[in-house]
């Protein structure tokens, strides 16, 4: 058995988005921002659908305009997932979108106006029972602390945070949660760090403005990877320049890599050398792509030869070690020999099967703690 090294998280305190627990000791929640025209109803709904497919916990939609706001009250009728309304400015579309039933309020008090603006908006969202999240980010600081300090920095992120939630503070409400987002790794990170001891509140983790599909997915792993693996983070968004649905495959991969969340197949596969007996590359991508429907945790291993095979093989639910012919090994014991010509078709049956045992004994078990109890 592989000792699994295990983060201990930040205490915070439990919110509820919805049905969606964010805080306290609920998993990690993913989440992502549709990119559609909010006030075309059915391309919103469609990639909403296509999201909660992918997975997502939760759904960001920004609601710029009272059109807009009308047009979220549609969708929101239509999907399942909660949905968080961005929101700046027009403190009128937060009171109305709180009417027709968003489940959380993205917005910085700060740009919203007036104090009786902003106590309008918090009294709403005390009223319908749903909490607001302040989102603090470099590129739009308070001019004051542009001149203060210069540059955008960790300290002047976590001011303009701290001058938000002292005007929650004076309103006693306390249902929300932060966001200090920055494109600059290490100054996401500093900030993090520097409010992660001063407040409670859960922490909604990004790198703002990461990139394109791929440096994207790098830089985010890396900062969230640095506060994840420091207890930091109740939910996160990896921003990318690309489809919404990539941001939650790469969202839950940085989880899984990290033993903070299992969903779906967690595939070992070997970068492939003149040693290999099949041709893994092409391989793993077929199985990538046919088995994203999976949403239980399951380990797989493709391996292309017994060098690092079946020590790899031993320790997942299904593995395949590279040989003439290559050997299958089911829950840890070699099991059969399988040729190049049906590879990919046998290994999709095969974890399908496992997956299907997976559930069953999860079923059993609960079916017996019920029975016991």
């Amino acid at each position: 058995m592989i000792s699994v090294h295990k983060i201990k998280r930040r205490k915070s305190r439990q919110i509820m988005v919805g049905n969606v627990a964010v805080g306290g000791d609920a998993p990690i929640s993913v989440q992502s921002m549709t990119n559609t025209d909010t006030c075309d109803v059915e391309a919103t709904v469609k990639q909403i659908q296509d999201l909660e497919q992918a997975g997502a916990d939760l759904v960001r939609v920004s609601v710029p305009t009272m059109d807009a706001a009308e047009a979220f009250g549609k969708i929101r009728q239509q999907v399942n997932l909660p949905l968080i309304s961005d929101i700046h400015f027009d403190y009128r579309i937060a009171l109305r979108v709180a009417e027709l039933g968003t489940d959380c309020l993205r917005i910085n008090p700060g740009n919203i106006g007036k104090e009786e603006r902003v106590r309008a908006v918090v009294d709403s969202a005390r009223d319908h029972g749903i909490p607001i999240r302040i989102g603090v980010n470099a590129g739009s600081l308070e001019k004051d602390l542009q001149k203060k300090y210069g540059e955008p920095n960790p300290e002047a992120l976590v001011e303009s945070a701290l001058r938000h939630i002292d005007i929650l503070d004076r309103l006693d409400f306390q249902n929300f949660k932060i966001s200090l987002k920055a494109s600059e790794i290490f100054m996401t990170v500093g900030a993090y760090r520097l409010l992660a001891d001063q407040i409670d509140q859960p922490l909604h983790l990004g790198i703002t403005e990461a990139g394109g599909a791929r440096s994207g997915a790098v830089k985010s792993s890396i900062g969230l990877g640095m506060l994840l693996a420091d207890g930091i983070g109740d939910t996160i968004r990896v921003s990318l320049a690309a489809d919404p649905v990539e941001e939650i495959k790469v969202g839950f991969d940085i989880l899984k890599s990290l033993h903070l969340r299992n969903k779906g197949i967690n595939l070992i596969a070997c970068p492939s050398c003149s040693r290999q007996n099949f041709d893994v590359i092409a391989t793993v991508n077929e199985l990538e792509s046919r088995l994203e429907d999976v949403q239980e945790s399951i380990d797989v291993a493709v391996i292309g030869c017994v060098v690092n095979g079946p020590g790899e093989a031993r320790e997942v639910s299904v593995g395949l070690t590279g040989g003439s012919p290559n050997l299958v090994y089911i829950d840890g014991k070699p099991s059969h020999k399988i040729d190049n010509e049906h590879l990919v078709d046998e290994l999709e049956n095969l974890i399908r099967a496992a997956v299907e045992r997976k559930k069953t004994q999860a079923d059993t078990a609960s079916t017996i703690k019920v029975n016991v109890s």
